[in-house]
């Protein structure tokens, strides 16, 4: 018996060391998950962030580059301080809140980096880092950060922030993770796919203390980085930091853009606030205080606000009923206030002395001819009738459209139609003595800073326009997507209208805006205020032949359009052409802001 057993002793070893050997070399030969394992313990897919692109004005001067910010790591079982009070006198932290890093960290893991501090700025980072070599077991990770070397440009650039959680939802392609910076509004968000770059990916070896010891096959596995794309802009920088003075302490907007091209020269929007505000650790913080401030210096007026065009829409007025024969060059008709509120006096009218003088009766009687052509017999119809054609013109203009303009969010205004005021008042219940206010540029109609500039440029173009454009160039190729869009009405009548225009500046109530060397052509609005003093508004282009610049500028509360709209635009368009302002009387008058106290015609 004793023979038996030994023998099945040495067959029970036999068998399950034989097992032993087929598991081992399972294991070794054909399942890798113990291999990954292993790799895990010992490679780190490291993420290395591109530099965002660099953004430059027409001049190529640097608008936006990029200054390295610098993170903190600590990896616990390396953590050696000779002098923790001197540590915490560098990172100015308390000894509860070190305790409480240190003990998340060795909870994520005591071999692996755990985030120490974050968001050292360049110049805090020069002064301390001399004193890190007292400190072990603590690193520094440099990242890109945006950097702007002039305040300017607040609205028109957008700023960068940490992806939301939201984003990071929509992003079906997987490019952003949690922490991750992106562009939040303007041409940061717009372009954010240029201006972002590549990540590139490095496989590094670290040893079983979390010691980097090189990487990994000699880095024929790492993927290159690939920096952001150079963008840029139509942008002149120095007339958008004059136009930025002139309006300190203003509540407002100027738009300037060149008319043979549709490029934006300058996109101002008061108030706003210093971008370098929005970098850094306090991101969160001083953004709360902005969402806070009751002037809303985050809104970009110039895309966003919307305003009745109130006079300057009297040219739109003219145009229509040139082109469509119901008033001409010659012809005077008497006008008195029996109709609608007015300035101008009384007296006999044509229309180049009607837009001179903004005779808002004038303007009534054209208006009610526009719209009820006696198409129809019943005044109802005839007015919808009529309404559809003059919403069919003044849409050809630019007005109701976001004018695809390379900008992420814009309002497109508001053109009422005939099924607006269906819904107002009932179908056929409505007629001319419902929307009259519409002759004067008031009632239902808005627009933005941008459409009327707009607006400027196609008078300057006598009837054509490109669309807006900011961004000209990417990464040194030129942007080709502008559209040349005419509006169909016969050039003698916008010289007719320029003619005025030029008057309008010599003699009527934008001859603040008048220059001996400069021919501007322009038209001011006193846009009704409901809220308070009316918003002051204008627009015009310079010179008469040739123009280089059209401009729009809306003051709110800022009183009649004569004064601070007429002014600041007319100072822009001087600095613009003769790179410099002669009239100093005219800037110190501006800069003092005081509008409101004067007597002066519309």
């Amino acid at each position: 018996m004793s023979g038996n057993r030994t023998i099945f002793f040495k067959l029970f070893i036999f068998i399950v060391s034989l097992l032993f050997i087929l598991r081992l070399f399972y294991l070794q030969i054909y399942d890798t998950s113990s291999q990954q394992l292993s790799a895990n313990n010992i490679l780190h897919l490291e993420t290395v962030f591109p530099s965002r692109g660099i953004i430059v004005d027409a001049n190529d001067k640097i608008i936006v580059e990029n200054q390295p910010e610098y993170d903190f790591y600590v990896i616990p079982n390396q953590l050696i301080i000779s002098d923790t009070s001197q540590l915490l006198k560098i990172f100015n932290i308390s000894l509860d809140k070190f305790h409480e890093i240190i003990h998340k960290a060795k909870k994520y893991s005591k071999h692996k980096p755990s985030i120490f501090y974050s968001g050292i700025t360049h110049q805090e980072f020069a002064y301390m880092q001399n004193q890190f070599s007292n400190f072990k077991g603590i690193y520094h990770v440099a990242k890109p950060i945006r950097d702007y070397p002039k305040p300017q440009l607040t609205h028109l650039l957008g700023h960068v922030g940490e992806i939301s959680s939201q984003q990071l939802i929509n992003d079906l392609t997987n490019y952003y993770k949690i922490g991750d910076l992106i562009g939040i509004g303007g041409i940061e968000k717009y372009y954010e796919k240029s201006l972002r770059g590549t990540k590139g990916y490095e496989l590094k070896v670290y040893d079983v203390k979390g010691q980097s010891v090189g990487s990994y096959n000699n880095a024929l596995n790492d993927s290159l980085v690939l920096n952001g794309k150079k963008i840029k802009l139509s942008i002149d920088s120095d007339l958008q930091i004059y136009i930025e003075k002139l309006l300190i302490n203003k509540v407002g907007s100027v738009v300037a853009i060149e008319p043979s091209t549709g490029n934006v020269l300058a996109m101002a929007s008061s108030p706003d606030f210093d971008l370098n505000f929005l970098t850094g650790r306090d991101y969160s913080k001083n953004y709360l205080t902005l969402q806070n401030d009751s002037l809303k210096p985050i809104f970009n007026r110039a895309l966003m606000a919307t305003y009745p065009p109130g006079s300057m829409f009297k040219l739109i007025q003219s145009l229509i009923g040139l082109q469509n024969n119901l008033i001409n060059y010659h012809d005077k008709i008497f006008i008195d206030h029996s109709n609608i509120g007015d300035l101008a006096p009384i007296g006999y009218y044509d229309l180049k002395q009607a837009i001179i003088k903004s005779s808002n009766n004038y303007f009534f009687k054209l208006f009610r001819k526009i719209i009820n052509r006696e198409k129809d017999s019943n005044t109802y119809v005839d007015s919808r009738l009529g309404l559809i054609e003059w919403n069919n013109y003044v849409k050809n203009f630019g007005l109701g459209s976001s004018l695809n303009i390379d900008m992420p969010i814009l309002s497109s205004g508001f053109v009422p139609s005939y099924n607006y005021y269906d819904d107002l008042y009932g179908r056929n219940r409505w007629k001319f003595s419902n929307i009259y206010s519409l002759s004067i540029g008031q009632g239902e109609l808005l627009v933005t800073p941008l459409q009327m500039a707009n607006l400027a440029a196609i008078i300057a173009n006598r009837g054509i326009y490109y669309t807006p454009k900011i961004a000209i160039e990417i990464d040194g190729k030129k942007v080709m997507n502008q559209t040349r869009i005419n509006t169909d009405i016969d050039i003698n009548h916008y010289n007719y209208i320029i003619d005025a225009m030029e008057d309008a500046v010599k003699l009527g109530s934008a001859r603040r805006g008048y220059m001996n060397d400069i021919i501007l052509c322009g038209k001011t609005s006193t846009v009704q205020n409901p809220h308070g003093y009316d918003h002051s508004g204008f627009i015009g282009f310079a010179p008469k032949k040739k123009p280089k610049i059209a401009i729009s500028s809306y003051i709110e509360n800022a009183g009649q359009g004569g004064r601070a709209a007429v002014s600041i635009a007319s100072l822009a368009v001087e600095y613009y052409i003769n790179n410099g302002i002669k009239r100093k009387w005219l800037e110190e008058y501006v800069l003092l802001g005081d509008f409101i106290d004067e007597e002066d015609t519309e």
